[in-house]
């Protein structure tokens, strides 16, 4: 089941496209590369108003030589009609529980709660499939069911019940974005577009369109990544996705859709639909597609009756022809052609980082507590909790002489008394070899590799270097915090949590909230599915597990 793609911008702060008229008129690059030429070329059929092939024997690349004019949609009505009659059909079959039909009679305070209902599925829906939404979308609401409810919680409790769902910057933005809407919009997200796009925090034009389609039927725009695709297909546009003369046509066509609709949100909604269980990435099903008929990609790919004889052939003056287009890897009539729209770019490559983590244990009398630090409000897995870690470690600092001396330099800013630094007899000893004498003082008994974890985030290839600390001695309670710096929300401090000077990967340090957890707790902490995997992988040492 596809899921609601974005770009890496959509998961910080939506789309930020701005339309031009001039979208489609030539560069002098483009000018200066396509120049009338007369070359042997073989000539394609093409159907009267359709583009136009022409295979260039020197290169044997697909030349893309059409009118600018397919990559619009001029007359949207009877597309409208038949994409509403599809989706009067299917819109019930996947049992989206935020998915209503348009209520007139609502009120403003209704309309506005139907707002916030879409904006937190839409959130969800985000880079996540839709059966995975489902049961957390059920589970926020009940949990939160207006957006009052939401502004008076905290990170803590949003990112409990958002746990498992990943990219968690966008619990944090849903929280952030509720306050402000209590705090200046008396509760009530704005009632048009422009105004939720520029003054809510996480709301770009892609959400607000959706938002403001479906809650207000106002005749705004979507542009997701199915939209993208399904309308990519119908124009035939094949140029860079990421263009801004791309985008700028999407966009035009997606106003084109919309505009003068008595149901916008119902059209935006079917446009999801189908670019999600129809228009798919591989293997769209086409002869299912309400769209078909219009389809420029399909005509392109059902064509018959190429020419075979080479001829000579004037190609079109360069101001009759489409500038925005790049050569197709196929020649038309070829089938699966679709499926090459839109263009395919190769995706950037995901930088790789090291970090050392530690699963910092502290025992006594049979109770086992872990140390967690919680991560800032901002970046990745923004507030979640996590295992001591060195971050982006590399070259000697990753030794294991230098990794063995880390839980020290790292216990040295979170507890108020830390231990003596760590002498092992033998860093690579089994766990049954007692590496310093018995102590009443606090003391790190052992530090003992667990293996790699590696997890992959959308931009960053981590690898977990994990090792297992134990600390013993100290007194029947778990170790003193630092005393905090920043003397925030002290009220709600214990003697197990307190705000602690530690120094990650920025070069000042940064307050930051660590505790003492039991390990019965752990399954329910607020930890990412990294820092699950990492526990794991030092639990399958005291369990006699090969890691």
């Amino acid at each position: 089941m596809a899921k609601r793609r974005v770009s890496s911008e959509d998961l910080s702060s939506d789309d930020d496209y701005t339309a031009a008229s001039t979208a489609q008129q030539p560069t002098k690059a483009h000018k200066a590369r396509r120049q009338p030429v007369k070359k042997k070329l073989k000539p394609t059929i093409s159907n009267k108003d359709g583009p136009e092939q022409l295979l260039d024997e020197e290169t044997d690349s697909q030349s893309w030589h059409h009118a600018p004019s397919i990559h619009t949609i001029s007359s949207p009505k009877p597309l409208r009609v038949s994409l509403l009659e599809w989706y009067a059909g299917v819109h019930e079959l996947r049992g989206m529980p935020w998915r209503k039909p348009y209520d007139s009679s609502l009120n403003r305070d209704g309309r506005a709660q139907r707002a916030y209902e879409v904006w937190v599925s839409e959130i969800m829906l985000q880079q996540t499939q839709v059966a995975t939404v489902i049961p957390y979308y059920n589970r926020w609401m009940e949990k939160f069911p207006t957006i009052r409810d939401l502004a008076s919680s905290d990170i803590e409790t949003v990112n409990g019940l958002w746990k498992g769902l990943g990219y968690y910057s966008r619990a944090a933005r849903l929280l952030s974005g509720a306050k402000k809407v209590v705090d200046e919009f008396n509760g009530r997200m704005p009632d048009n577009a422009k105004d939720m796009e520029a003054k809510i925090p996480g709301i770009g034009r892609y959400s607000a369109g959706a938002i403001c389609s479906i809650a207000y039927n106002q005749c705004v725009p979507i542009l997701d990544g199915n939209v993208n695709r399904l309308l990519s297909r119908v124009l035939a546009l094949h140029a860079s996705p990421k263009a801004k003369s791309t985008l700028d046509i999407l966009w035009a066509a997606a106003t084109s859709m919309i505009e003068g609709a008595e149901r916008p949100g119902d059209i935006n909604q079917a446009l999801i639909e189908l670019g999600s269980t129809v228009c798919k990435v591989r293997e769209p099903l086409c002869e299912q597609c309400p769209l078909k008929p219009w389809c420029n990609a399909y005509s392109l790919s059902t064509r018959e009756g190429k020419g075979n004889t080479s001829v000579e052939v004037d190609v079109p003056d360069i101001e009759e022809m489409c500038a925005t287009c790049e050569p197709l890897p196929l020649p038309d009539g070829t089938p699966g052609l679709v499926t090459a729209f839109p263009m395919k770019v190769e995706r950037k490559k995901p930088r790789e980082e090291l970090d050392i983590v530690n699963v910092i244990e502290w025992r006594y009398d049979g109770r086992r507590f872990f140390l967690l630090v919680r991560r800032p409000e901002g970046g990745l897995l923004a507030g979640l909790y996590e295992f001591p870690t060195s971050p982006n470690v590399s070259g000697a600092s990753a030794s294991p002489s230098a990794q063995i001396k880390i839980p020290h330099t790292l216990l040295s800013t979170l507890l108020q008394s830390p231990p003596s630094p760590y002498t092992a007899i033998n860093f690579f000893a089994p766990k049954s070899q007692s590496t310093v004498p018995s102590s009443p003082e606090l003391r790190i008994s052992k530090i003992q590799p667990a293996g790699d974890v590696i997890h992959v985030f959308s931009h960053i290839k981590k690898t977990y270097r994990v090792q297992w600390v134990v600390l013993e001695g100290g007194g029947t309670e778990p170790p003193l915090l630092a005393p905090s710096i920043h003397q925030a929300n002290n009220s709600t401090k214990t003697k197990r949590e307190t705000r602690a000077n530690l120094v990650t990967d920025a070069e000042e340090p940064s307050p930051v909230t660590v505790k003492w957890i039991s390990i019965d707790d752990i399954a329910d902490a607020n930890i990412g599915t990294g820092a699950v995997k990492v526990f794991q992988k030092a639990k399958a040492l005291w369990d006699g597990r090969s890691s």
